[in-house]
Formats: structure tokens, C-alpha cells, sequence
């Protein structure tokens, strides 16, 4: 009799990408919002623009066939595992709306698409190195970061990703305290693991851990949580070994990671930094688009989250981790504390001695804080440390009635509203001031390192609004242990006066601010100076040619603290950039009405001078100029400024362009040299006219034409062909949705916009037009059904050419 044929089933297959998203806070640590970061050009921040390389992409990515054509859209966030940095997401509510509706949209299809369970992951609010903080931090940063969380994606998160994934047993304890089931971690994180049952643990390292599957952490408590061991070598790939130029390796390099001998249930998962797909790797959304949809298509595996896996395969085998370990820091966490050799690069011969004072000093501070908010909540609050882990409240709504609720909660008896809220934003920004970014990069002097010195400035400034206790000084001498690279700035202390202290706001340099500000401002009645709102009791402007007069009675309000000054003002503007102006915080009214006709009345008799004397009389000798205002705020005088400057050398130099062209044509026809300040001349008005073309509501090809045409026959340059590139795409992108509109009777529209393509090629201007590709494809989505004349249809497929664009039929 033959034996019996056994046929094994094949074991079940799964792929989970995730994608860690996040951006070092770089708001002003007073104004609570990102100034002008030049570095980031066209764009305004360095937020802006990863969000515009990556972030928004990824909610719109296009797959395409084996022909190049445009199949569909997708949204990644909805098919991959993914966690957002609270702080970022906070930006990006207010900053880039649409793409954060496309982030919560995407996790709601993930509950849906994967049993119930959606695919995005709390992290840790701050970003701070759990490790190398103490428990009642811990416990904060998890607390803040589920509740901001709930906020967002309104649901209770399943798993919550660490930053630098750097991890102890403390850490786990109180995730799993706190509901969390799981999290994800670095093979090389793995110190042991043992079957289910079993006595015995055996050792691992990153080579023999097996990936595949989920472990069971026992914790001392009794508690457990699951680990996910990513598989580092797939992940590298990605990151720093070009994965993502090819979205159908990407895929096949995940499927060769499966055991092809094993019967039980796998997961081949990787985790990078979300900023790989677009920002670090251009198109990486495409590629992992592309590799998303294979995976969709393949019945020999599924895509799925962290969450659905371990609700249908639950953990069989346990694992111990190394303590004080990260995905990071070959060295554990010194990365975070010590000179541990772990760097960004770039700098050689470059030391990281100033980790370790840098740590020590905000540890210090840090203990400081905590004495002295111990000390005036225990008689304020029922329950201190529970008051601080509540306070996310109202950090997501600073509303009065959220503040009101705070307090009728949390407080044991009637307190002041101002002195809560210091309290609790000294603990906030001491909790901010341990961002991980500020050890990550080589440098002391660095951005993401002053910035967490800006956050230790702000405490320590609430901590003298509420005491007599002075820290600045202590810290300063312990900052100066710190040794920096750059020689001219030797060490922290001086590093935080240059960098930390002229940063340093109040109330009056916000009243300063105002004052100055709104000279220019078209409706300075409703002008709020960043997260400070204004209210005038009294507002005078008077104009008179270039000379310009303000004065009033303003009350500031923080919008944080609701601490409140009124202060009146005087600010006189005599031309350029000369701008005097003086505050007072206790003038009386009559004395005020005193010096506003004194004033008023020199101002519209031209007696400049005896202003600056009546100023002088009555506020005192302190001025101030516009070097007193805000980054953004001076950015945006200075532009006022120079606008008109600027326009009148335009128009100058425009008198020459026309008057002189005959003249150059001649000199170019006969083999003379043109002199050279004729080329500026003619290289500036062109490219004027340029960048005017796309700032207009139509874009005018036939002066884009003329304009680039110059620009050949006198072989000159672009200037800014970042800037031109980006009005270009966006004006490209307005014109496209016109034309989505308007139907058949767009037909010669489609044919003028055409026109602009062979322009921008043969000037190598490459205007981003993702969006506009994206939106091409959704009209060919809508007009499938309807008929189209030949003319139309033709100029349309043309359009599409010059987008490069193909859409699958």
C-alpha cells in the first residue's frame, strides 16, 4: 500500500512597513512658533518644506504600471505601521491642515482594512531618552503622549514607539501600565529569548534573532507587552543603500526575508525614519507605493500592523531586553550622555565632551524645577504630579473654559489662574528641554542643541516670575563645562548668551514689539504677536508722505500663562529703517492725553525733531528700534522697507533696460563687448519680470516667453531658481485646477499652458509638480464617461506628456 502524500499547508505571510515621523520642535521656546530658517529656502521652515517633500506626498502617492502610466493613487499612511511626533503633528494641525486631515483619515481606513486595528502608534510626547530620565518623567511623557493621541485619532492607541526606540524594563512597566501592548524595537536590542514555558533563555544577538515573530516581555510586576525586533538589514537597505530607487527590489528584498522552511505563522517587518519615503530619499513614496500595492496584489502574503498580527498570532516565544539599549547608539544610550564616538558625520576630528556637562546641567536644573513646583503645588494642587500629567489638557486647548475645568479639578483651593499655569509650564518646558535631538548632531553650538536651551531659559525665567530663587547663574557656570568645537565659542555658557538669551521674551518686548510693528500693520486693532494677543485701549496713527506716527494704550496677554501688562507707546518712523519708539507701563491717563497732542501736533507741523524731544520728556531715555522685533516681524519690515526701495531701483534700471536696448542690440550685432552693468541690468528686469509671471492670478506664457527668449539671447542667468521653480509648480497647479472646472471650453487654456513646458525645459526650471500630476490623473478618473471634442482631447494628452504623465487606460 503507497504512503500517503502529506501536503503542507503554506504558512501564513505577512509584511508590515513602518514609518517613524518626526522633527525636532524648533519653535521659539516664548513665541511658541518656528521662525524664518533661510536654510530651508524657497521655504519658510524646515518643517514646511519636509512636509512638502515628504509628509504631503505620502498622502497622495502614485503607483504606476509596468509602462509608467498612472494606475492609482494611494494613501501610504493607510497601509503601512506608522507614529507621528506629537509636537510635529501639533505643527501641522495649524500649519498644514490638509495633510494632517490626509494622516487621520489614513489611520481610520486602517481600522478598517486590518480587523479593526488602526495602524497608527503613540510616541513618547517630548522625544526624550526614557532611560535617561527618572520615573516621574517616564510616566509623563507616556501620559501626555496617549492622551495627545486620543485627541488626535480619537481612539485609545494599542502600541506607542519610543524615541531612538532606547529602552529599559522601567519604561516597559509603565507602558504596560498604562494599556499599551506593544513596541518596537532594534534586533540588537534583543538579549535573550526562550519558547513559551521553557526554563532556559537563550542568548542572541542581531544576526540570530529571529525577526519574524512577536516576543512576550515578562516584566517584574507580572505585567507583559509584546516586542517587535525589526529586521535591521532590510531596514539599512532602505535607509542608506538605496532600496527606494527601485519600489520592485524594495519588494522583493522584503519577501526574500521569509524562512521558506517554516510552518508557523511570519512577520517580515522593518522600521526607518518616515522622512526616508521623499525627504532623504527623493520619490521614496513612489517606491513604497509601488512596493504596497505588490504586496496588495500577492496571494502569497498579506499586508497587516503591528496590532492586527499579534491580535491573530499572539507572542509563543519571550524576550529579555539589554538594558539601556537604542536603534541608534551602538553604545546603548551614551549617545545621550557621554562623548560615546556615535555622531552625525561631517566634522572630522570634531569631540562630543560637551554631552556629558550638557546632561549633568539640565539634570541639575531639572531637580531645582522640582523642588521648587513640590514646594508652592503641594498647597495648590490635590494631587501635584497628577495635575502635571493632566496638564495636556489644556497644552491641546488653551481655551479659558479648559483652564477653568483644569482648575476646578485639580485644585484644593481657590489659586490664582497666572501662578497654576507658570507652575506647569516650568514642568512642560523642563520636560521639553530633554528633546534627544539637542545630543544627537556634533555640535554644542548647533540649532537642535540651543534650542533645548532656550526651553531651560524659559523655566528658569517662570521660576523668577514666582520666586525669589534665581538659577540662570548656577546653570551658566555648569553650562561653561561644556566644551565646544568652535573655538570662537569655547564653551555652553558663552553659547547661551550669543544664542539662548537674545531669544529671551517677556511681556515688554512684546508690548515693544507691538508698538513698533504697528506702524506698518494694516489693522493693528486685531494684531496678535504670536501666542500673545493685543487689546488697545487707545490707538492713534497718523501719516504724513514717508513720516509715519503711532501711539496708543495696549494690553498684552499671554495666551499661555495669562499674565497681562498695559503698557502706552509712542513709535515714529522717519524713512528707511529709522524707527524710534518708547514704552511705559504705569503712565497715567491724563499725562498720556498730555503728550498725545504735544505730539500729534509737532507731527503734523513736520517738527520731527521736537517729537524725539516730547518721547524723550515723557517715557524717559530708553528707545527703541526695529532690531527690537521679532525675527519674522522684523523679516516682514524690512521687506515693508525696502519695497519701495527696491521698486524704485526697478523702475531705474527699467528706464535704462527700455531706453538703452536699441543701443546694446547695436553693440551685440557688431561684435562689441556689452559692458557689464548693462548685463546686470537687463539679467535684474528680466528676471523681475520672471518671477512677476507666476505671482499673477493667470500665468502669461507669451511674456514667459519673451522673458526667457531675453534671457537666451543675452546668455543670462536665473537668479533665484529655487524660488522660480516653486511659483512656477505652484501657479501650474492653480492653472490645472481653472481647467478642472471650466470642461470643454478649456480646451484653448490646455493648449497656452502647454506652451510653458519646452520653456521650462530648456531653462532646466523643475518646478514641483507632484500635486498637479496628481490632480491630472483625478480629471482623467472623472472624464472617463464623457465625450470630448478631438481638439480637447488632444491638447489634454499633450498636457499629460508634458507632466509627465501617463495614465493607465
Amino acid at each position: 500500500m503507497e504512503e500517503e502524500e502529506v501536503v503542507k499547508t503554506p504558512a501564513e505571510r505577512y509584511i508590515c512597513i513602518h514609518g517613524h515621523f518626526y522633527q525636532p520642535p524648533r519653535e521659539n521656546a516664548w513665541l511658541e512658533v518656528i521662525e524664518v530658517q533661510d536654510s530651508a529656502h524657497p521655504y519658510h521652515d524646515w518643517n514646511e518644506r519636509i512636509s512638502a517633500e515628504c509628509y504631503a506626498p505620502n498622502t497622495a502617492s502614485r503607483i504606476l504600471n509596468e509602462k509608467g502610466a498612472i494606475k492609482k493613487i494611494i494613501n501610504n499612511y493607510s497601509r503601512i505601521s506608522f507614529n507621528f511626533g506629537p509636537t510635529l503633528l501639533s505643527w501641522m494641525e495649524e500649519n498644514d491642515p490638509v495633510t494632517y486631515a490626509a494622516i487621520l483619515e489614513a489611520d481610520r481606513e486602517s481600522v478598517k482594512a486590518f480587523s479593526g486595528h488602526g495602524s497608527a502608534m503613540a510616541q513618547v510626547y517630548n522625544h526624550i531618552i526614557l532611560p535617561l530620565a527618572n520615573r516621574r518623567d517616564k510616566e509623563t511623557q507616556i501620559v501626555w503622549g496617549i492622551r495627545d493621541f486620543v485627541h488626535r485619532f480619537n481612539r485609545m492607541p494599542e502600541g506607542m514607539w519610543l524615541a531612538e526606540t532606547a529602552v529599559d524594563t522601567e519604561s516597559l512597566e509603565l507602558l504596560a501600565k498604562h494599556g499599551i501592548a506593544f513596541t518596537v524595537l532594534a534586533p540588537r536590542q534583543a538579549k535573550s529569548i526562550r519558547m513559551g514555558g521553557e526554563l532556559l533563555w537563550t542568548g542572541v544577538t542581531t544576526e540570530s534573532i529571529d525577526t519574524r515573530r512577536p516576543y512576550l516581555c515578562r516584566l517584574p510586576s507580572g505585567r507583559t507587552i509584546t516586542l517587535f525586533f525589526y529586521d535591521g538589514r532590510i531596514a539599512q537597505g532602505v535607509a542608506f543603500s538605496g532600496l527606494l530607487n527601485d519600489g520592485a527590489k524594495f519588494c522583493s528584498h522584503l519577501h526574500t526575508a521569509f524562512d521558506a522552511e517554516s510552518e508557523e505563522p511570519q512577520l517580515v517587518h522593518i522600521a526607518t525614519d518616515g522622512e526616508t519615503y521623499g525627504h532623504h530619499h527623493k520619490h521614496g513614496d513612489m517606491a513604497l507605493a509601488f512596493c504596497l500595492d505588490n504586496i496588495d496584489r500577492d496571494t502569497t502574503c498579506k499586508l497587516t500592523n503591528y496590532a492586527e498580527y499579534i491580535a491573530k498570532f499572539p507572542p509563543t516565544y519571550e524576550a529579555e531586553i539589554h538594558e539601556n539599549s537604542s536603534w541608534s547608539c551602538v553604545h546603548g544610550v551614551e549617545r545621550w550622555r557621554n562623548n560615546c564616538g556615535c555622531h552625525s558625520g561631517g566634522n572630522p576630528g570634531w569631540h562630543q565632551r560637551w554631552r556629558k556637562p550638557l546632561r549633568e546641567a539640565l539634570d541639575w536644573l531639572r531637580d531645582e524645577l522640582v523642588a521648587i513646583y513640590e514646594r508652592e503645588a503641594s498647597v495648590i494642587f490635590k494631587d501635584a504630579w497628577k495635575a502635571r500629567d493632566e496638564y495636556i489638557n489644556v497644552i491641546l486647548d488653551r481655551t479659558d473654559d479648559t483652564i477653568r475645568k483644569f482648575m476646578a479639578t485639580h485644585c484644593a483651593r481657590q489659586a490664582d489662574m497666572n501662578l497654576v499655569l507658570r507652575l506647569l509650564e516650568i514642568q512642560r518646558n523642563a520636560q521639553l528641554m530633554y528633546t534627544s535631538c539637542g545630543w544627537f548632531f556634533d555640535e554644542l553650538s548647533g540649532i537642535e542643541t540651543t534650542q533645548i536651551m532656550q526651553y531651560a531659559c524659559r523655566a528658569m525665567q517662570l521660576v523668577s516670575q514666582i520666586s525669589e530663587v534665581k538659577l540662570e547663574e548656577e546653570f551658566m557656570k555648569r553650562l561653561a563645562l561644556a566644551p565646544s568645537n568652535v573655538p570662537v565659542l569655547d564653551n555652553g555658557a558663552i553659547i547661551y548668551r550669543k544664542y539662548v538669551l537674545p531669544a529671551k521674551t517677556n511681556l515688554q518686548r512684546v508690548g515693544v514689539h507691538y508698538a513698533v510693528a504697528s506702524i506698518f500693520e494694516e489693522d493693528p486693532e486685531s494684531f496678535p504677536v504670536f501666542n500673545y494677543s493685543t487689546r488697545n485701549e487707545i490707538f492713534i496713527r497718523k501719516v504724513a508722505g514717508e513720516q509715519r506716527l503711532a501711539l496708543g494704550v495696549t494690553q498684552v496677554r499671554s495666551n499661555v500663562t495669562r499674565s497681562e501688562k498695559k503698557f502706552a507707546f509712542a513709535v515714529l518712523y522717519m524713512g528707511k529703517h529709522n524707527i524710534i519708539g518708547n514704552i511705559s507701563l504705569d503712565m497715567e491717563e491724563e499725562k498720556f492725553a498730555g503728550m498725545q497732542e504735544r505730539i500729534v501736533n509737532a507731527f503734523e507741523d513736520g517738527r520731527l525733531g521736537d517729537i524725539i524731544g516730547f518721547m524723550q520728556m515723557y517715557f524717559g531715555p530708553e528707545k527703541y528700534t526695529i532690531w527690537q522685533l521679532f525675527q519674522d516681524e522684523k523679516r516682514k519690515v524690512f521687506n515693508l522697507i525696502t519695497e519701495q526701495s527696491m521698486n524704485d531701483l526697478e523702475q531705474s534700471l527699467r528706464r535704462i533696460y527700455n531706453r538703452d536696448y536699441p543701443l546694446v542690440s547695436a553693440l551685440a550685432k557688431n561684435d562689441i563687448p556689452i559692458p557689464g552693468a548693462y548685463r546686470t541690468t537687463f539679467e535684474y528686469i528680466l528676471n523681475a519680470d520672471l518671477v512677476r509671471c507666476f505671482l499673477t492670478d493667470k500665468i502669461n506664457i507669451r511674456e514667459v516667453e519673451r522673458i526667457l527668449s531675453e534671457l537666451v539671447k543675452w546668455k543670462l542667468n536665473i537668479d533665484d531658481r529655487e524660488k522660480v521653480e516653486r511659483l512656477a509648480g505652484e501657479s501650474i497647479y492653480k492653472e490645472l485646477k481653472r481647467i478642472s472646472g471650466e470642461g470643454e471650453r478649456s480646451a484653448r487654456r490646455i493648449e497656452r499652458l502647454n506652451r510653458l513646458f519646452p520653456l521650462l525645459r530648456n531653462f532646466r526650471i523643475n518646478p514641483n509638480i507632484y500635486k498637479t500630476q496628481n490632480l491630472y490623473f483625478e480629471i482623467t478618473q472623472q472624464q472617463t464617461n464623457e465625450q470630448r471634442s478631438a481638439s480637447w482631447s488632444s491638447q489634454f494628452s499633450t498636457l499629460g506628456d508634458n507632466l509627465g504623465v501617463k495614465v493607465e487606460q
